[in-house]
């Protein structure tokens, strides 16, 4: 065996049927083939777990006894292992704080350069703060509070851990006789001072303790001088009230307690204060700039930059329903409050019968946010019909919200209330998450949160013209250039339009995984095994391109780089292919083709083959549907980078919204459309994207949006429990003559419940071990091997096989075994006919990717009955589909168009565009440079605008297929 190349022997994880592969080293490597046909199973579940497993076991046997025993893959042998690194997509953090630029940790090279070349100003008047002079600083401390007693001290220890025992002894022969600690002044003179080395503690040395007047004045700079040397050029001056005491609560809260300034404390520093305002501040360190941490976050909202507060736009979801029908949601019902929001409008010159959106905006303003102390006279008609008036100070619709919920008695009221809240920007920074005097930091004219809120293609740019001073160019030529690399990584991966303050909960997948890509090539690293997990998903082709010269950079430094794919650049880019295959599930788990790309394509037998070649394509509709009942139009959207878009989409058609990505087709679609409709049509009130208009909602019954979160969280999710399917096999055990003989109903074969579950796993099948600083993993539950129920339930069958068995089944297995039973059988069919004959039924939610948790909830809808007037929206179906995956999805959305329903569609891959009705293409970049519509129309429409990279595109498929554009 060479040394290039990784030799796996017998692999049989999950469906591999002990296949033998030899993938070589340091190349780009493709591994394709249908969903489900063991492409995971080979990358991630045999390479890259045994590799994860070999490392644990190279740790010390301490560190593996908190780490748990992690099972070997099921494989005779793999040689020529490197170290293994997997880039998936399911590990992006939910953590409001975590954001692109922590991530990538450009943060932190900017914390750093901000920290050590950045100016001051001061945040009121945006003076440079320059350096204090000891005469100034003393001059500002008389002007203080003249005739008040103060205490000078010397702030030497500022939330440190530790002790201090040796700079108690050190103070003492100083001649210094008290210190304030953590608040409290104690004696340096008397037993020993003993602190908890545990918690971080604040230490201010006692100077002096003068009165403030023009005769003191020597002996204040003295006491200045003295501070200032002992503490790094700070004072910190403690004014007393007239018992002696400090201003605060009995000195109980200080700078010391709280890591801020307490009433009545003032600190100085000779190195930087504004001369005009006073606003000194301390020589500024990174920490300064993490919204992470106290010393520079914004104190409100604690430096998440936003808080959950009642949202106008829920209290107001429908601005073109009027205040008696409804407009003002939460009080829409009732007898009260109708009759004082109609008293307020008719105050402020409206009626309750002029729609929202006409009313005018001091009326709008006064229902909301109420009219303070003025009066209003409110003519009342009682539940009995008694009439009566009287006079209110009305607070406004959010504030009688938010004290209705702070006010609720029970969880259903607080529940239903609560959904009038949204995370809105904190009012104190906007947003910004920093304090005022840190957003005051300058480099280059722009703030740390400026260049943030630039797009990493804007922030190169500035990078790239900074001009930095002489002085500052050893210190700040390094951090720049790292940053600059940094931000090549993200613009050469497809994320030039992403901000740095971009959180991360809010990525694709995809986005999510080119990111730890681009944090990965930034390390540097040689000789290791990297896995990733389809990079192109959410890549508009325009950009594939650059990704696929980041994967052959990634190869080039020396890395072994595999990559599970389906997108056609990526496997004609690669230096080696191995299709999997030939068909999903029991079907799959051979290697069908193998080799380079070219010789793959040559290979006969593989569905991937026949597209490559040729010889297989998805065929492009001759002729598209005419809109024949209106069209939905929504107007004026100008949610995030969207330029006030209008936008209108047919009736009965499939219609697809393109666009390079960061062009604004999530935030029209996902943010803007789809809440919009669901607040309207469902009824629902979920926060919606500004937008000016919406009409044609009267054509539609029900609006279904299916997107890729996940189905479930934990392992006891499945897709049968997800359509209903499971209901149904429960009650068909049930009724079997062994369950009516036990008394066993429809529960015993719950593993929700206790019974019929087995109760050392709770019914999970399996057992979680926390992996601590690795991901948790599960294990199989011993006392049940993984079949979830106990002893006495498996006892039961139905045709020989017990409930278990059935769980074990995948979809295209059960089909066949019930196919006698019409109600499961047809929810079975609509999983196969999505193209998830291959996933068991029992199969927990967890390990579902994006697509097939969306393919599992169009299924669920494909089972009800069609009314021809349902309005459905899919984001990027075609994540994790092979080209013969893509063909029966297209096949499926048809069908559902062929009702009468409509179909929209956020999607990148070209065989969904060319088979659209209608398009909407957005751009013409991403970021601030999208946002409006640049092409729309039929495919053959949008091909020929020359401004749209869609068309460019497509009209090279509609000639390479032969189609008349």
């Amino acid at each position: 065996m060479g040394t290039n190349e990784i030799v796996i022997k017998g692999a049989r994880e999950h469906n591999l049927k002990n296949i033998d592969v030899a993938i070589p080293r340091d190349k780009l490597v493709v591994i394709t083939g249908l969903s489900g046909s063991g492409k995971s199973s080979l990358a991630f579940d045999t390479m890259y777990a045994e590799g994860q497993r070999r490392y644990v076991e190279s740790l010390s046997s301490y560190a593996r006894m908190f780490l748990g025993q992690m099972s070997k893959p099921d494989l005779d042998s793999i040689d020529g292992l490197s170290p293994a690194v997997s880039i998936d997509q399911k590990t992006t953090s939910k953590n409001p704080r975590s954001t692109v630029g922590t991530t990538t940790e450009i943060y932190d090279y900017l914390r750093l350069l901000f920290a050590r070349v950045g100016v001051p100003h001061c945040p009121e008047c945006g003076r440079v703060i320059k350096r204090q002079t000891t005469d100034q600083a003393t001059d500002e401390i008389l002007a203080l509070s003249p005739g008040s007693k103060a205490i000078i001290m010397a702030p030497v220890v500022a939330g440190r851990k530790g002790e201090f025992t040796k700079l108690f002894e050190d103070l003492q022969k100083e001649g210094f006789v008290r210190v304030r600690i953590d608040g409290e002044i104690v004696k340096l003179t008397g037993e020993q001072i003993v602190l908890n080395k545990k918690i971080k503690h604040f230490i201010d040395v006692v100077v002096d303790r003068v009165t403030l007047k023009e005769s003191a004045t020597s002996r204040i700079a003295e006491a200045v001088e003295l501070a200032t040397k002992i503490a790094d050029g700070k004072v910190l001056v403690q004014l007393l009230g007239d018992d002696g005491k400090p201003l605060s609560d009995g000195g109980a809260v200080s700078s010391g307690a709280t890591g801020g300034l307490a009433e009545g404390e003032h600190l100085f520093s000779l190195a930087l204060a504004c001369p005009v305002h006073g606003h000194s501040m301390d020589e500024l360190e990174p920490r300064d700039f993490s919204f992470n941490a106290p010393y520079g976050a914004c104190p409100d909202c604690l430096g998440i930059g936003s808080k959950e507060e009642v949202d106008p736009t829920l209290v107001v979801p429908d601005p073109s329903l009027t205040l008696a029908e409804g407009a003002v949601k939460p009080f829409k019902s009732g007898n009260y409050y109708p009759q004082v929001l109609r008293a307020v409008a008719l105050h402020m010159g409206t009626d309750e019968n002029t729609p929202w959106e006409d009313m005018p905006k001091k009326a709008q303003k006064a229902l909301l946010y109420g009219l303070g102390k003025q009066k209003v006279r409110v003519d009342y008609v009682t539940i009995d019909g008694r009439e009566t008036y009287w006079f209110i100070e009305w607070e406004g619709a959010l504030a009688a919200v938010q004290r209705r919920y702070q006010e609720a008695q029970s969880d259903s009221q607080r529940e239903k209330l609560s959904s009038y809240f949204s995370i809105i920007p904190c009012s104190t920074c906007q947003g910004k998450r920093l304090k005022p005097e840190i957003l005051a930091v300058t480099v280059g004219d722009a703030s740390i949160y400026d260049v943030t809120r630039m797009s990493a293609d804007e922030s190169l740019r500035f990078f790239e013209n900074l001009s930095i001073a002489p002085s500052h160019e050893p210190i700040a030529g390094p951090i720049v250039k790292e940053i600059k690399a940094r931000l090549k990584f993200l613009v050469d991966v497809g994320l030039d339009y992403l901000t740095l303050e971009r959180a991360t909960a809010t990525l694709s997948g995809g986005e999510a995984q080119r990111i730890r890509l681009a944090t990965q090539i930034g390390a540097g690293l040689m000789g290791v095994l990297y896995i990733l997990d389809e990079p192109s998903i959410g890549l508009h082709q325009r950009d594939n391109e650059r990704l696929i010269a980041t994967l052959e950079h990634l190869r080039d430094i020396g890395n072994t780089v595999v990559v599970v794919e389906h997108d056609e650049d990526t496997i004609r880019a690669a230096d080696f292919v191995i299709d999997m295959g030939p068909g999903a599930g029991e079907h799959g788990g051979h290697v069908v083709a193998i080799g380079t790309p070219e010789e793959v394509a040559n290979t006969e037998g593989s569905l991937t083959a026949d597209y490559l070649s040729g010889r297989r394509e998805i065929a492009i509709p001759k002729v598209r549907r005419a809109p024949g009942r209106g069209s939905l139009v929504l107007a004026g959207a100008t949610e995030n980078n969207l330029k006030s878009v209008d936008v209108s989409i047919p009736f009965g058609t499939l219609t697809v919204v393109t666009g390079v990505s960061g062009s604004g087709k999530s935030s029209l679609v996902t943010d803007t459309l789809a809440p919009a409709l669901a607040n309207r049509v469902n009824h629902a009130h979920r926060r919606t994207g500004t937008y000016r208009k919406l009409s044609g909602v009267d054509k539609i019954d029900k609006v279904i949006n299916i997107d890729q979160s996940p189905i479930g969280r934990t392992p006891r999710s499945n897709p049968a429990t997800y359509i209903g399917l499971w209901d149904d096999i429960r009650a068909l055990f049930a009724s079997t003559q062994e369950s009516k003989a036990r008394g066993y109903g429809p529960g015993r074969f719950s593993f929700n419940v206790k019974g019929g579950r087995c109760e050392a796993c709770k019914g999970d099948g399996q057992i979680k071990i926390e992996m601590h600083f690795l991901p948790d993993i599960y294990v199989p539950c011993e006392e049940c091997g993984g079949s979830r129920y106990n002893r006495e339930t498996l006892l039961v069958t139905y045709r020989g096989k017990t409930i278990a068995d059935v769980l074990a089944m995948t979809v295209e297995e059960a089909l066949q075994f019930f196919e006698n039973i019409p109600a499961i059988k047809r929810k079975l069919q609509t999983l196969f006919d999505v193209g998830l004959g291959y996933i068991h039924l029992g199969q927990s939610a967890t390990t579902l990717s994006g697509g097939e948790a969306q393919r599992v909830k169009l299924a669920s809808e494909l089972q009800r009955r069609q009314t021809g007037k349902t309005f459905y929206i899919l984001d990027e179906p075609t994540t994790g589909l092979h080209f013969e995956d893509v063909r029966q999805l297209l096949e499926v959305l048809q069908r559902l168009v062929d009702s009468g329903n409509t179909v929209l569609v956020i999607e990148h891959n070209l065989d969904v565009i060319a088979s659209a009705d209608h398009l909407v293409d957005l751009g013409p970049e991403g970021g601030d440079k999208g946002g409006t519509v640049v092409a729309v129309g039929t495919p053959e429409e949008v091909a020929k605008v020359p401004e749209s990279h869609t068309g460019r595109f497509l009209e090279r498929l509609f000639v390479a297929r032969g189609h008349k554009s």
